[in-house]
């Protein structure tokens, strides 16, 4: 692998998705002949003999199993082809880089860059002088770049169609030596000025995706005037917020100890925090969602490879986060909640108070999403303004939209949440701007359901609500008694058992540890460099393809196939709905309450 330090490419096109950019072709067998037709297809006539059925099925499932462990096998080359890339942003447009942070004098790991180009079609094509420019943040919680726009139905393609232009905020797989989250908001501040500057009297549209969602209100606090109105996509600003039993995110500090883990895996990996072990977290939070993504990639691998590999050259494409950063966002956000306390110091003399927030706000959350559920998107509101009065005299604008049912992913790269709800948000900014001041919910009325409809095909209008009508029942003396938990480990942890780990730690010790994570070995385990067995399924795929004919969906054998996997998911799903109302349990009689109802609003 080579050095991930290095530079990134100053432009570039995200490749299909089943090839990484320096990937050469897959070597595989040319065939001359078809498998030999020993056991019948589907166009045999199967339904006269229940045995042929069965012959049928047992060819289907070995084809597809071929099939299957070769996107397995794909997804490890591509992934191992970014690695040796350097592991650039994964986006479907090319784009120059204006600034790297990486240079400056408080140096960071960030980049700003400038989409270019769609295909054939410059940003001059479809370029509206008259609309200010968007600019989108991408989160920085584990993964590399590219969520907000590897794919032509996203965030950056609905902006660049809508005329707008478009900006994106990048990041090194790497963190610069030292790096502190007040370096980062610095560089981010200085992003935000440069496109300002490039647009003159038009302050730009910040869009923030999950964790950048709460860097983009950091931003919105700190830089009056500078920041137009703010789209906080499924970011949490609330952070002890949440549902009993299903949000258990929240409650996970008050079993490890706090944040002296996080602080532990930074410094046996030298000084960096792995993204490895924020993804795992990711998927031990649902894993029956674990398993119906294999299911659904071995029962419809003709049309879903595609679609998988695509996703997973972004879900498998894991950053680093530096010491100083990850701790100190664990610290104060995660554990701490002092944003919404207005408690938390960037630096001296500067604490965030978001009450000082005048440009509009855009809350884009789903109650489908299990990360960021909207309590802790929303709830925030109620304990930093007193009652609506008050949200109303501090000048502000909030406007929240919900999904019923949407995941966390979903709200960044459903293909149909872009085309509708993010087109939406964007056709309705200057709507948004001119509400007097208050809190409101954005409706949408779209009576034909096309999600590629346009104003005034579908109709958006706004209705107010109160402060008071953002139910909040959150326990809070027992997450303060896990915060101070948290900073006695810590400071225990920090003077005591620290430096000792970090003597033991070195650059070829953290690359061991790195290669030898069970989320890659995982990956990498499929791919020919690693298992030579993986050769003859690469030789088989080919031979399979050339000669595939699948059995219908509606054949019984495929249905049974179908119930045993919703089955299975569901005794999963069962199971990890008991792990989480254990854990909740054992949570209330540790820290002496249970956390609470579900906030609505």
């Amino acid at each position: 692998m080579t050095d991930t330090h290095q530079s990134q490419p100053t432009g570039a096109k995200r490749p299909k998705a089943s090839r990484s950019a320096t990937e050469s072709p897959p070597a595989r067998v040319e065939p001359t002949t078809t498998l030999p037709a020993v056991i019948p297809h589907q166009d045999d006539r199967t339904d006269e003999n229940p045995w042929l059925g069965f012959w049928a099925y047992q060819r289907d499932v070995w084809e597809r199993g071929i099939l299957f462990w070769d996107a397995l096998r794909q997804r490890a080359v591509n992934m191992i082809a970014h690695e040796r890339a350097g592991k650039p942003p994964l986006l479907d447009f090319e784009y120059e880089m204006i600034l790297d942070a990486r240079r400056f004098d408080e140096p960071a790991n960030y980049a700003l860059l400038r989409i270019t180009r769609i295909d054939e079609a410059c940003l001059e094509d479809c370029f509206d002088p008259s609309k200010p420019p968007v600019v989108v943040m991408d989160p920085r919680a584990g993964h590399g770049p590219g969520i907000g726009g590897f794919k032509r139905d996203s965030e950056i393609g609905i902006a660049m169609h809508q005329g707008h232009p478009v900006y994106f905020v990048s990041f090194f797989p790497e963190p610069c030596p030292g790096q502190t989250l007040r370096d980062v908001l610095h560089a981010l501040r200085r992003f935000v000025e440069e496109v300002a500057r490039r647009h003159t009297g038009q302050a730009p549209i910040l869009y923030g995706n999950c964790q950048a969602g709460w860097a983009a209100t950091l931003l919105s606090a700190d830089c009056e005037g500078l920041v137009g109105p703010t789209v906080l996509n499924g970011s949490p600003l609330s952070y002890w917020a949440g549902k009993s039993g299903v949000n258990p995110m929240r409650i996970a500090a008050g079993f490890v100890g706090g944040a002296w883990m996080t602080h532990f895996l930074a410094d046996i990996d030298d000084g960096r925090l792995d993204g490895a072990w924020l993804i795992a977290n990711f998927e031990n939070l649902k894993p029956e969602s674990v398993w119906d993504k294999y299911a659904n990639l071995f029962m419809n691998v003709d049309t879903e490879r595609e679609r998988f590999l695509e996703f997973e050259r972004w879900w498998n494409a894991w950053y680093f986060l530096s010491r100083e950063e990850i701790v100190a966002i664990v610290e104060n956000l995660f554990i701490g909640n002092k944003l919404e306390e207005g408690k938390l110091h960037v630096c001296d003399g500067c604490t965030v108070n978001l009450r000082h927030i005048r440009n509009p706000l855009v809350i884009f959350a789903s109650y489908g999403d299990n990360i960021t559920p909207p309590q802790q998107a929303l709830d925030w509101i109620p304990a930093v303004y007193r009652d609506t009065a008050d949200l109303k005299a501090a000048g502000q604008r909030i406007v929240y939209l919900t999904h019923p049912h949407i995941g966390h992913l979903g709200i960044f790269v459903s293909a149909k949440v872009a085309r509708f709800e993010h087109r939406a948000i964007l056709e309705s900014i200057k709507e948004i701007s001119a509400l007097p001041p208050g809190l409101y919910e954005m409706k949408i009325d779209n009576p034909s359901g096309d999600p590629d409809c346009h104003k005034p095909e579908y109709i958006v209008h706004f209705e107010e609500r109160d402060v008071s009508d953002i139910e909040v029942d959150t326990p809070r003396q027992a997450f303060e008694r896990v915060r101070e938990m948290s900073e006695a480990n810590e400071e225990i942890y920090s003077t005591f058992i620290s430096p000792f780990v970090r003597s033991l730690s070195n650059p070829a010790s953290a690359s061991m540890l790195e290669w030898l994570h069970p989320m890659r070995t995982s990956r990498y385990l499929f791919s020919e460099e690693f298992n030579p067995w993986m050769r003859v399924i690469a030789a088989l795929a080919p031979i399979v393809e050339r000669g595939r004919k699948p059995l219908p969906p509606t054949d019984r054998f495929r249905t049974a196939e179908r119930d045993a996997s919703e089955r299975i998911a569901k005794m999963i799903e069962q199971a990890r709905e008991h792990r989480d109302v254990t854990e909740e349990r054992a949570f209330a009689l540790a820290y002496g309450a249970a956390p609470g109802k579900p906030a609505t609003a």
